[in-house]
């Protein structure tokens, strides 16, 4: 039997993640919030990155407190984590308090009913056990309302025989820092502190939280999409580095005469005698199909446009006006990364980063690169 070796990473495009920028970002944030700790919001496998890369980071960085949102988050990345604080977002469901003992895990209790459920818990295992308390200050999502803020102002022992951490809460409109939200909220965070027993410690900064000042930092800071880059405020600088990098292999180079079309629907008609790259990433890869038609790559540092339909596997790209030696059939372009980045391509789809980086497909070679600056 003949065995043939194929050369994969040749045939592939790549994805690069330069954990080092990661770093980087948690120390920006870090000094932004100066003696505040900074925690890490490492769900939806570190938005995409991959936890397994990005906790390991962060705790070496002085990270010591993690959140994920879904319990089964929260268990794999103990096993990457044998220390520090793991806070799941989504609550505690009924029948899994055992679970979180055993893993070491914490519940962020996100109503009276989950808080009497672990006070329980805490009771029969003989000493309380630790939480944190979502209160709900806008984002009518997760989180103790103003009818339960009552109950608890009447009856403050609803709160007993739990371990309270953290009581927190999420601002939802933080990235516009003119949003008069953001102060509604924060007077709402102190008015709920202080219906609250005394003492316990406050959390309520997110990533574009942390760069609306001091007043909103409290005693912990909880970025997510700052750590990889996303930007704090829309429409100001973005002071973060970008830590991915996804290069389209070219697929194959062809001429298309003017009046000819590109892609399904034919909805790209060439103008004008064109050279068309063939890119070797879709919607498959998270490459959104919104962006048929509007998205650019970077080729030598310099964008180019995509053309017609974003397909499951490929791209179109005009590389017209791109000098020959630069586009060859196994050569790269950039697709995302410090260049196109992901927030400008969200804007042109009519999206936001998280999105894109969330959606990262797994068919792309990944290498992990350490590069602080």
């Amino acid at each position: 039997m003949v065995t043939t070796t194929f050369a994969f990473d040749a045939a592939l495009s790549r994805l690069t993640i330069d954990l080092g920028a990661v770093r980087d970002n948690y120390r920006r944030l870090c000094r932004e919030l100066g003696d505040v700790p900074c925690a890490g919001v490492v769900k939806a496998d570190g938005y995409g990155l991959g936890a397994d890369h990005v906790a390991p980071v962060l705790y070496e960085e002085g990270c010591r407190i993690f959140f994920v949102a879904t319990f089964d988050e929260a268990v794999a990345l103990r096993q990457i984590l044998p220390e520090g604080t793991i806070a799941c977002l989504n609550g505690l469901l009924p029948g899994t308090e055992t679970a979180y003992v055993e893993h070491g895990l914490t519940p962020v209790l996100n109503d009276l009913g989950q808080v009497a459920l672990w006070r329980d818990h805490g009771a029969r295992t003989g000493a309380p056990l630790a939480a944190m308390l979502h209160v709900d200050t806008g984002m009518n999502r997760l989180g103790l309302d103003g009818r339960e803020m009552d109950r608890v102002a009447e009856d403050p022992s609803l709160l007993d025989g739990v371990d309270w951490l953290y009581v927190l809460s999420h601002l939802c409109a933080a990235d516009d820092p003119d949003n008069p939200m953001n102060a509604q909220q924060l007077a709402r965070f102190g008015a709920a502190r202080a219906r609250l027993p005394a003492g316990i410690k406050a959390s309520f900064a997110n990533s574009s939280g942390i760069f609306l000042g001091p007043e909103y930092h409290h005693d912990l800071a909880r970025p997510g999409i700052a750590l990889y880059g996303g930007r704090p405020s829309a429409g100001r600088d973005n002071p973060l580095r970008c830590p991915i990098r996804i290069d389209g292999r070219i697929l194959q180079l062809r001429t298309v005469e003017p009046g000819w079309t590109v892609g399904y629907g034919g909805s790209w008609r060439a103008e004008r005698e064109s050279r068309i790259a063939t890119v070797a990433a879709g919607y498959a890869d998270g490459y959104l199909r919104s962006l048929s038609s509007l998205g650019r790559v970077a080729v030598g540092g310099r964008p180019c446009n995509v053309v017609g339909r974003v397909s499951m596997d490929m791209i179109t790209v005009d590389v017209t006006d791109m000098d020959p030696a630069d586009v060859a059939p196994g050569g790269m372009v950039e697709v995302l990364g410090p260049t196109v980045t992901p927030d400008a391509m969200a804007d042109l789809a009519g999206t936001i980063g998280y999105e894109l980086l969330t959606s990262l497909g797994s068919r792309y070679v990944r290498h992990y690169v350490d590069g602080a600056e």
